[in-house]
């Protein structure tokens, strides 16, 4: 034998080949047809047609034919019976020409292919008539990549794949395959010869924990979505302008079965959505759903990108459960996680045998406080994989956004490290330019591809323009966390109240930038875990304060410039710390307090979405005004919320257990002012001290710079939410409080 043949056979039968198609499958050699095939559990090997044996190369397990094959057809099968004489019959995967095209590699290779997940991964595919599943694998580094699964005994001999010129793509059609099946990329990295086992990138199924193997996934054709009037409206709608609430949700530990298991995505559908209809919120977020492997990680450590967890389903129930979200009213946020990756051994890390997706020096590459790794954003494949795993969750799942997982991270170098532990820029500096040009590619493509998809950035720095178009100079966010805002409106509701006057700055200062970004108020997962205690135990004072401070802390944060969310459990109160391994304590709405601040809370949320003053103007300075921001002796807050024309709330908000007798504000203009929300009514836990259900005239006594007044009781540790009807001019008030009085008795 030709020696040079003898070494492609050698490399084939040892696994080393980058090309098993030179040497595999069919050759015209010398005016003769050969035909070889690699079966390691084979005793006996035919080409079905025409009943043809094949020879086992001498030592190997290697089988050929030679001879006339003009008879034999193009992709011919093949019949082997097995070393546990089982029989088989297949077509031969190396009849196939290359699947994968020259433009989407060329894309890939670019970083520009938004939608590479339907080219990379495993796809059910057919060819010439003949049905099968094509595998494809971004893995530069390899020196042979090979598919193996439940088909072929997780042989890495069995079925190598063959290389896509200096791509570095991989891809192999293996005809007769069908869904269900678990796969694995096995791969051998040329320089160090190392062989690791890794799932596929870009699965769209994975095992359930602790098994690891990606499940070759069906075609979407049996899932059919009856959403579209939401997604049309979706997509002009003006969100800028609307009320939107958000529900902050960890699946696994919101609500269970009986006897503590995971529900699953349909039955969560229904309990959450009528719970979130009925609570007024208008968005859920859930925490990460793509598949990870360890739960107390929360999902944020991700292993399956582009997998919904197999802990609550699969992808058509998760399909079902944003259906059905959307058939009632509400719109669904994912957590996503770009910043980093865990180094678990089956999944990103080190993929091909050397740093790949991650940077290769640790200054770079790896998170120390987390033990994760960070994706390399200078390289174009890793940016494609994320900008393309983005848009697949909003398309392929009609997810409403994506909450942008710890961007602060991203954004510098110096992040949660010392000096020395960081690479400065090519300028010098701690900004990471590569990473900043991936987030600003990454909302062009979304705004892009998925019309009326919102891109939440979760950034805790004064970044300027995180929610600024991106030909402005800005990152091209749609909202921003408001982690300041949070950080000083608890740090300032942890003092005790007597001390309160002296931190009155706490609480006014967000006024000096709240309308710099579009930002979002969050009371997340995050500050009712880890030793922070829960948002009640947070507060100062016996039971009877706690309550009252925190109906206080939520009626603020509903009437302050910003959309709104809150983490489940927060709004009913739960006195203990989140327990993603348990669930929430609903046993406290037994109690009246906590039922009372879940009636809070529907009532905020559904005032903050009847009244424009509250939602119109969220972005802008015209929407809020200061009535008086000075009363730190009183520790009192007061301001109006402003929609369109005289549309116009006012609040005041007393934040020390002492009632305020005759408490003067002054108001713009001359009205009935009536209390629309008092969180001190009986209703929610209070003491019912405040200014009742009838309308308070203004008087013509200039007070505050402004020219009417009203005199108010204000109830302790609550806020009071008041609404003008306004008088016209040659009205007295007595003559309006008349009206009113009729008004009301007519209605009763």
């Amino acid at each position: 034998m030709d020696t040079r043949i003898e070494t492609e056979l050698q490399r084939i039968v040892t696994a080393r080949h980058h090309d098993p198609f030179a040497v595999l499958g069919r050759h015209e050699i010398d005016g003769e047809t050969v035909i070889r095939v690699l079966l390691p559990d084979a005793i006996s090997v035919s080409i079905a047609e025409g009943d043809l044996a094949m020879n086992r190369v001498p030592g190997t397990d290697l089988f050929e034919w030679r001879g006339q094959g003009a008879a034999i057809p193009a992709h011919y099968r093949v019949i082997w019976r097995d070393d546990d004489h089982h029989d088989h019959i297949g077509h031969d995967a190396y009849t196939f020409g290359p699947q994968l095209s020259d433009f989407d590699i060329h894309l890939f290779g670019e970083g520009r292919h938004h939608h590479i997940y339907r080219v990379l991964g495993a796809h059910e595919h057919e060819v010439d008539e003949i049905a099968g599943v094509r595998f494809a694998v971004w893995a530069p580094n390899a020196e042979r990549v090979s598919v193996v699964g439940d088909f072929n005994r997780w042989d890495g001999r069995r079925h190598p794949m063959r290389v896509r010129g200096g791509s570095g793509v991989w891809e192999l059609f293996i005809p007769d395959l069908e869904p269900g099946h678990l796969y694995k990329f096995e791969i051998r990295n040329r320089h160090s010869g190392h062989v690791v086992l890794k799932s596929d990138p870009y699965g769209r199924q994975f095992e359930l924990r602790p098994k690891t193997a990606s499940v070759i996934a069906p075609a979407r054709t049996v899932f059919e979505w009856n959403d579209g009037d939401w997604m049309e409206a979706r997509a002009a709608r003006d969100w800028l302008h609307t009320p939107m609430s958000v529900y902050e949700v960890h699946l696994g530990s919101w609500q269970r079965d009986v006897e503590g298991g995971f529900l699953g995505y349909r039955e969560l559908s229904h309990r959450l959505a009528d719970y979130a209809r009925e609570m007024g919120f208008t968005h859920i977020e859930l925490m990460p759903v793509m598949e990870h492997p360890f739960d107390p990680s929360w999902g944020y450590q991700v292993t399956g990108y582009f997998a919904p967890t197999a802990r609550y389903g699969d992808a058509d129930a998760f399909r079902y459960f944003v259906d059905h979200m959307h058939a009632n009213g509400i719109g669904v946020l994912l957590d996503w996680v770009p910043a980093h990756f865990p180094k678990d051994a089956h999944g990103l890390a080190w993929f091909d045998g050397g740093a790949l997706y991650e940077h290769a020096d640790p200054r770079r590459g790896e998170h120390r406080d987390w033990a994760t790794l960070i994706f390399d954003y200078g390289r174009n494949e890793v940016k494609n994989f994320l900008v393309a795993n983005a848009v697949y969750w909003l398309e392929e799942f009609h997810i409403d956004g994506l909450r942008v997982d710890a961007v602060a991270s991203m954004l510098y170098l110096d992040y949660s490290r010392t000096e020395g532990d960081w690479i400065p820029n090519k300028y010098g500096g701690r900004e990471n330019l590569e990473a900043i040009a991936f987030l600003r590619d990454l909302n062009i493509a979304v705004h892009e591809e998925c019309p009326g998809a919102l891109m939440v950035a979760e950034e805790s720095t004064s970044w300027p323009q995180v929610s600024r178009p991106v030909y402005t100079g800005g990152l091209g966010f749609d909202l921003k966390w408001n982690m300041g805002w949070m950080n000083d409106t608890l740090r300032f509701m942890a003092h005790d109240p007597v001390h309160r006057k002296y931190h009155h700055g706490m609480l006014t200062f967000s006024m000096l930038y709240a309308f710099s970004e579009n930002f979002i108020l969050p009371f997340s997962h995050d500050e009712v875990s880890h030793g922070k205690q829960s948002m009640l135990n947070k507060m100062p004072g016996d039971e009877w304060q706690r309550h009252a401070n925190l109906r206080t802390l939520y009626a603020y944060m509903f009437t302050h410039p910003g959309k709104k969310l809150l983490f489940m459990g927060t709004e009913f109160g739960q006195g203990t710390e989140w327990n993603s391994a348990g669930v929430l304590d609903w046993y406290v709405l037994d109690y009246p307090f906590h039922q009372g601040i879940q009636r809070l809370v529907r009532d905020l949320n559904h005032l903050y979405g009847a009244e424009p003053a509250l939602h119109r103007h969220d972005f802008d300075s015209n929407g809020f005004e200061w009535i008086d921001c000075n009363d730190n002796e009183q520790s009192v807050l007061s301001y109006l919320r402003r929609g369109e024309g005289d549309e116009m709330l006012a609040v005041v908000v007393n934040l020390t257990p002492v009632p305020r007798r005759d408490y003067r504000l002054g108001v713009p203009l001359k009205g009935l002012y009536r209390e629309v929300l008092n969180t001190d009514s009986r209703h929610y836990g209070g003491g019912d001290v405040g200014n009742g259900l009838g309308p308070i005239p203004s008087e013509d006594r200039p007070w505050m710079g402004r020219p009417h007044s009203v005199a108010l009781t204000l109830p302790p540790l609550a806020a009071i939410v008041l609404r003008c009807d306004k008088i016209e001019s040659d009205e007295t008030a007595d003559d309006a409080v008349d009206d009113a009085a009729e008004t009301a008795a007519t209605a009763v």
